[in-house]
């Protein structure tokens, strides 16, 4: 028998917090060479191929049930009514085709919610792209993935050759739809557990701003939240998005690493700070005080708990935006960032998630739509300025369902407050970086994704010796 598959609460706060703007699915831009697929790209066959490794994949097939006796979080089922045709679609990009295009039209992809009431993924197969290259946007619901396993769901349809085998992928079976009685049972059951996991997770929680406090006062903390300068970017949102893309040299990121003796880490953010003191600065607005990012981190290695899809955390990093010199750049991220992550490894890896188990559809719900009415995020101190994610991607070279693999761009959410997401995914000796923004904070990201490839060259100039 298939065990009940319920959501965690980190899992399912994702679909409590989502609103009509504030639309919490990730996306991918997987660009495409369809050339190498044998006998030449054709959608039917395209399709063919992804129906085949699909239905190997259980993921791909879970759909959300939350009937109303359920008190808990919703449970993953089967889709007995599985249709390939409601999540691929095949699309052209208006002429000429270019990035400038194609991102106009992901950006509004992107804006677009899924339907709950099926699995929740969609593909989207783009032609007409200039030199007859095609795309694929991949959007899959934070619900059920975070960087990390939604970049794996991405490799289970690849391959390291055109012609490659079908995968052979261990993953747990997705039962059906469980009986009333035992539903009701077991979120009864589960209720009646929260006050004494609260009393039990209590004393931790208080211990952190004591903590917080006291590593602060030597000197070895993390940015506070609520700390961060005010940017164009940090406000209300609404469901209307902007993307772009660019890609550097992974060998040259290693150069800086090397040379510095930093961590990949290290250069990366340094890489998102040079470009985003050119940006802010070509808009007369860069403030006297450095930016602070929201880092998420995995942390499946450190857990304990195996329940959920979504197994990460978050540190607070500053960015050293106040900072002409690309060198001074790098060296004050390196120690600030090591000071960060021992601060954030003092935390419980598992504080997230349990404290999330307590999170409710109604009251979230309520609350974010207040937030936004009253467009609070523009009357309280700003907690961060954006989200900066850094996720490891393959080393080698993929091929997706034939084709070759020639940019992956992750594109992650926007959150009322921080209406600018930047992440990072290496890849075949590459480093690609998506950017998504919410459309009225930042109508046009591609000054700041073309200043990204600039601050790589500052760097490289500035190496030592």
């Amino acid at each position: 028998m298939v065990r009940e598959q319920r959501l965690s609460g980190l899992d399912a706060s994702f679909l409590y917090l989502e609103t009509s703007a504030q639309v919490l699915h990730v996306c991918g831009l997987v660009t495409l060479d369809g050339s190498t697929m044998p006998g030449g790209y054709a959608f039917e066959k395209f399709k063919d191929q992804l129906a085949a490794r699909v239905a190997q994949i259980p993921a791909f097939r879970r759909k959300l049930h939350d009937p109303f006796w359920n008190f808990r979080h919703p449970v993953w089922v089967e889709d007995d009514e599985f249709d390939l045709d409601h999540h691929v679609h095949r699309i052209g990009v208006p002429a000429p085709g270019d990035r400038a295009e194609l991102a106009d039209l992901c950006a509004h992809i992107a804006g677009q919610p899924l339907d709950r009431g099926r699995p929740l993924w969609q593909m989207y197969v783009i032609e007409g792209i200039e030199d007859g290259g095609i795309a694929v946007l991949i959007k899959m619901h934070h619900a059920s993935v975070d960087g990390v396993s939604g970049a794996n769901l991405i490799t289970y349809l690849a391959g390291l050759e055109p012609d490659a085998p079908l995968p052979e992928i261990e993953q747990p079976e997705t039962p059906g739809v469980p009986h009333g009685l035992a539903l009701l049972r077991d979120s009864v059951r589960s209720a009646a557990k929260l006050p004494f996991e609260a009393a039990r997770l209590l004393p931790d929680l208080l211990g952190i701003v004591p903590a917080w406090v006291g590593k602060a006062l030597k000197g070895k903390a993390m940015p506070a939240p609520f700390t961060a300068p005010r940017t164009s970017f940090n406000g209300t949102i609404t469901g209307h998005r902007s993307v772009a893309y660019a890609t550097v040299d992974l060998d040259d990121v290693k150069k800086v690493k090397n040379a510095f003796g930093v961590t990949v880490n290290d250069v990366v953010l340094a890489l998102c700070a040079g470009a985003l003191r050119q940006y802010l600065s070509d808009r007369g607005e860069l403030p006297a005080d450095p930016l602070i990012a929201s880092v998420p981190v995995s942390v499946r290695e450190r857990s304990e708990r195996e329940h959920g899809s979504n197994k990460v955390s978050a540190f607070f990093a500053s960015l050293p935006t106040h900072l002409a010199d690309p060198a001074a750049r790098v060296f004050a991220l390196a120690e600030r960032n090591r000071l960060s992550k021992d601060h954030h490894r003092s935390i419980d890896a598992d504080m997230l998630q349990d404290w999330a188990q307590f999170s409710a559809a109604t009251m979230f719900g309520l609350a974010v739509r207040a937030y936004s009415a009253l467009r609070l995020a523009e009357k309280h101190p700003v907690v961060h300025n954006l989200v900066i994610s850094n996720v490891p991607g393959p080393p080698m070279p993929l091929y997706l369902l034939g084709a070759r693999i020639t940019g992956l761009f992750p594109l992650g959410p926007v959150f009322h407050g921080a209406g600018l997401n930047v992440t990072v995914l290496s890849n075949a000796g590459r480093v690609d970086v998506g950017l998504l923004g919410a459309r009225e904070l930042v109508p046009d990201l591609w000054p700041l994704a073309d200043a990204i490839p600039l601050a790589m060259k500052e760097l490289l100039n500035a190496l030592p010796g």
